[in-house]
C-alpha cells in the first residue's frame, strides 16, 4: 500500500468503528409494569450480555442490606488497599492508605459509577473483590436473577461476568421494593467530595419527567446500557435497554420506550 494511502485508511477505519459502535455487543431491552410486574415489552430480554457499571446496583443492594443489618455504618471509615487504587476510570482518584467513609464510598459508586470506590465497599464486607463477588452472585439467584453471575463488583470487563436485560429489570425492582429509603439517591444528579463537584452520567435524570434512576453503563465489549426507573402518570415502570452503540442511541431508545407506555393505558 501506498504510504500516501496510509493515513487516508487509517482514517476510514477509524470512522467505521465508530459509527458501528461496539463490536459484537448484544442488544435487548424489556420493560416492565412494577405495580403488576408485568411485561410490557421485550427483545433478546435472555440474551447472555456483559452487565458493566450496573454491575454496582447489585453492590449497592449488598451493601443496603449490610447497613440495615448493623454490619457497617454510614459514617464508618473504610481504607482504600493498592488494588481498589489502581482500579480504571471512572473513578474518585482514592489513595493506597487512604480512608473513605460508607457515606462517601455509596454515593460515588451510585451517582458517578466510581470504580475504585466499588472495590473499597468490596474489601470492607468481604476481604477481598473476588469473593464479594461470588457473595453477590449468590444474592442475586436469591432475588430471582437466574441467569447472572459476577465476577467484579464494579462491572469492568471479566471473565464469566454475565446478565440479562431481565435479571437487571428484576434487581432495580428489587432495588426499589427493598430500599425504598434508599431510592432517592438514585436519582441525585451530582454530589461534592473533598471540595471538588462530581456529576454523574445519567442525563435521563432531570431531562425526562418522573425519571428517578437508576444506573447506566458501559464497556467495549457489552455497549452502552441503562437501567431506568419512571414514576408519572400512576404508573411505575423499568425500562432496561443494554448493548446501544452510543449513549445517544441508548438514550433515544429509552425515551421512546418511557414514551410508548406511558401514553396507553393497560
Amino acid at each position: 500500500m501506498s504510504s500516501l494511502l496510509r493515513p487516508f485508511y487509517a482514517a476510514f477505519f477509524l470512522l467505521l468503528i465508530i459509527a458501528t459502535g461496539p463490536a459484537h455487543a448484544q442488544q435487548a431491552h424489556i420493560v416492565i409494569d412494577v405495580a403488576s410486574g408485568r411485561v410490557l415489552e421485550e427483545s433478546n430480554a435472555d440474551a447472555p450480555i456483559g452487565p458493566a457499571s450496573l454491575t454496582k446496583m447489585m453492590t449497592l443492594y449488598m451493601t443496603f442490606e449490610a447497613l440495615r443489618e448493623g454490619v457497617i455504618g454510614w459514617e464508618d471509615r473504610l481504607p482504600v488497599s493498592s488494588e481498589a487504587a489502581r482500579r480504571p476510570s471512572y473513578k474518585l482518584g482514592l489513595t493506597p492508605g487512604d480512608t473513605i467513609s460508607v457515606r462517601e464510598a455509596v454515593t460515588a459508586t451510585a451517582i458517578r459509577s466510581a470504580n475504585d470506590a466499588t472495590v473499597v465497599i468490596a474489601e470492607a464486607l468481604a476481604g477481598d473483590e473476588a469473593r464479594f463477588a461470588r457473595y453477590m452472585t449468590n444474592r442475586a439467584k436469591l432475588l430471582g436473577l437466574r441467569n447472572t453471575i459476577f465476577a467484579t463488583s464494579n462491572g469492568l470487563t471479566a471473565a464469566g461476568q454475565v446478565t440479562t436485560a431481565r435479571d437487571m429489570a428484576r434487581l432495580g425492582i428489587a432495588l426499589m421494593r427493598d430500599f425504598p429509603s434508599r431510592f432517592s439517591l438514585f436519582s441525585t444528579k451530582s454530589f461534592t467530595f473533598r471540595g471538588r463537584g462530581i456529576e454523574g452520567h445519567n442525563d435521563l435524570i432531570g431531562g425526562y419527567p418522573g425519571v428517578n434512576g437508576i444506573k447506566t453503563g458501559y464497556t467495549a465489549a457489552s455497549g452502552y446500557h441503562v437501567v431506568t426507573s419512571v414514576r408519572a402518570y400512576g404508573r411505575r415502570l423499568i425500562v432496561v435497554v443494554m448493548g446501544e452503540r452510543s449513549v445517544k442511541a441508548r438514550e433515544v431508545l429509552t425515551r421512546a420506550l418511557l414514551d410508548r407506555y406511558l401514553a396507553v393505558r393497560f
